[in-house]
């Protein structure tokens, strides 16, 4: 039975879960493969605090070119995160002809073309099960379960602090500030959580998903990123009694030729199966043109379902070396470098939710609608929640489906009436 030997860089919690896996399932792998899987060298910086999992110190170093220059390992797994180091370490692991395993979704949403190419200069396989959606098999289920369709929409929750956050805010009214220090302290949410309350998480694996469903390279800078900050349990509660739920959203779709792909807190209807996803779980619902609606559901990050997306990877790449098969770089079509056509988010389509502070008094409703009309923009309904006259009063409407540029003109001549005593609130709103 031939031995392939596998180098990891990285071990954290993730990198813990994968040599517990690769432990503890190694009779089961080795039978499913018809090989046996070696780790052979493990680098960190840090190699002397304990872990939850044993290994021969003798493996382990601080230095990762022992992995990356080994000319015994075939495969490297990246796990260090961050784009500046990892970025180093996966190049040398692709020069120097090793296969590479990575869950780092930051790395590939800003150099993952780069990576891409000198993957299939150097005829390896390059593998990121794990960076979306940790456990759910979601990279698969879009490169090859669907490959068949042309996929029409992405409508992903993709990052699990967020919808921890919104969902708390839904259940028990709170302020998204309280809600965060829970998360906080739960260990849901990181001392510093812009990176997931930005939306920035969401944004890097809708970047890695848009580009395999629509067969190109997506330009992360492209992609429109709102986060949760300004979410109030007010406007979560006005949803709720228009039929809606809040989530955040990472939204992908293809017309005419234009990808729109933009990440923002977003109402869907509360009988969308989106909705009853809550807590730290994810999904990703999908609508293809042959196969319909489809969503994949379950946890999107921890230790053990983000290690058991990377096993994944490592077990077909070692498939492919057992049974000679050709190596599949370029899970991305346009390695040649053709970056998709995305469409300007001031050209797109969809509804709103829209809460004006306005003064109670004649005339400020009709200013507002008729400002909204001469944008071409149309109300579908208004709530006034409350009568005090004089004073301001929340006045909640839902619109047709307007184009964005337009929109944001409106919104900027509401909100200089002298009439209205804030910021307007929108929210777009995202059908089934």
């Amino acid at each position: 039975m031939k031995t392939i030997n596998i180098g990891l860089v990285g071990f954290g919690t993730v990198g813990s879960g994968v040599v517990k896996l690769l432990k503890e399932q190694g009779p089961i792998l080795e039978r499913r493969v018809g090989g046996r899987l070696r780790l052979k060298r493990i680098a960190d910086i840090d190699v002397t605090t304990p872990r939850d999992v044993e290994v021969d110190p003798k493996i382990l170093t601080t230095d990762a070119r022992e992995v990356t220059d080994d000319a015994a390992i075939d495969i490297v797994i990246e796990l260090i995160g961050g784009t500046t180091d990892a970025r180093e370490v996966s190049l040398a692991a692709l020069n120097n002809g090793k296969h590479l395993v990575t869950a780092n979704k930051a790395l590939l949403a800003t150099h993952g073309l780069e990576l891409f190419r000198v993957a299939a200069k150097k005829r390896v396989d390059l593998g990121f099960e794990a960076s979306v959606c940790g456990g759910i098999p979601i990279i698969r289920a879009v490169r090859d379960g669907l490959v068949a369709n042309r996929i029409l929409s992405i409508s992903g929750i993709v990052n699990g602090t967020c919808n921890y956050i919104l969902t708390k805010m839904t259940e028990l009214g709170v302020p998204f500030e309280e809600v965060l220090k829970e998360a906080q302290a739960k260990g849901y949410a990181e001392a510093n959580p812009s990176l997931d309350i930005d939306g920035i998480d969401a944004a890097h694996k809708l970047q890695i998903l848009a580009s395999i469903a629509y067969g190109g390279s997506v330009d992360f800078e492209a992609i429109h990123i709102e986060g949760i900050r300004g979410i109030d349990p007010a406007d979560i509660q006005y949803a709720k009694e228009l039929g809606y739920r809040v989530k955040l959203l990472a939204i992908a779709k293809e017309a005419d030729g234009e990808v729109e792909v933009r990440v923002h807190p977003t109402l869907i209807p509360e009988d969308h199966l989106l909705t009853s996803v809550a807590g730290v779980f994810n999904a990703v619902y999908i609508v293809g043109d042959a196969t319909g609606s489809l969503m994949f559901y379950g946890r999107g990050a921890g230790q053990m379902p983000t290690a058991s997306a990377v096993v994944s990877d490592v077990v077909e790449i070692v498939q492919n070396i057992l049974h000679q098969r050709p190596s599949r770089p370029s899970h991305v079509p346009e390695i040649a470098g053709e970056g998709l056509r995305i469409r300007a988010m001031a050209e797109i389509r969809t509804r709103y939710y829209l809460r004006v502070m306005a003064v109670d008094k004649p005339g400020v409703l009709s200013k507002v609608s008729g400002i909204l009309g001469d944008h071409e923009i149309s109300i579908a309904s208004v709530i006034q929640k409350g009568r005090h006259t004089r004073e301001s009063v929340p006045v909640v409407m839902m619109t047709h489906e307007a184009v964005e540029g337009p929109m944001r003109k409106a919104l900027a001549e509401i909100d200089a009436v002298d009439a209205v005593t804030g910021k307007t609130v929108c929210i777009r709103v995202e059908e089934t």
